[in-house]
């Protein structure tokens, strides 16, 4: 995929929340709501789901542009409330990143590949998976 389809892609992501913002909880902001849509279009150009190094780039490009990673670096503090940095960032604003998106619930990030929300069996479909996901990442910690 080419960056201007690259670029392309994301402004028509955010043109399609700009237009569907009202439906989500006034309590997302903006950026989480673009950092979910990131999530759930992170596809390769054959429309398989990105994987690894490929996915990590992907995230962290569409999230930065989404102005996700920003508002994470803002919180990125240590308990006596001085700026994080190095490693310890790194972690903080992952962690802050995946906590906004995961915050939206996952009938949110129904979404298909073009960013339009998903109907019937394939939004069932979507959010079952989603909320397993998340159950098996809740086990995990």
């Amino acid at each position: 995929m080419t960056r201007t389809a690259s670029i392309s892609r994301i402004a028509l992501i955010t043109a399609a929340l700009l237009c569907a913002a009202p439906a989500f909880s006034a309590d997302a902001s903006p950026a989480a709501l673009a950092g979910a849509r990131c999530d759930a279009n992170a596809i390769d150009k054959n429309g398989k789901p990105l994987a690894g190094a490929a996915k990590d780039g992907f995230l962290k490009r569409c999230y930065r542009e989404a102005g996700l990673t920003a508002e994470c670096e803002a919180r990125a503090l240590s308990k006596d409330g001085k700026p994080l940095a190095g490693a310890a960032k790194d972690a903080s604003v992952g962690r802050c990143q995946r906590d906004a998106v995961q915050a939206l619930g996952c009938e949110a990030r129904a979404v298909s590949k073009d960013g339009k929300p998903l109907a019937g069996a394939a939004k069932d479909s979507s959010i079952r998976r989603c909320e397993d996901d998340a159950k098996a990442a809740a086990a995990a910690k």
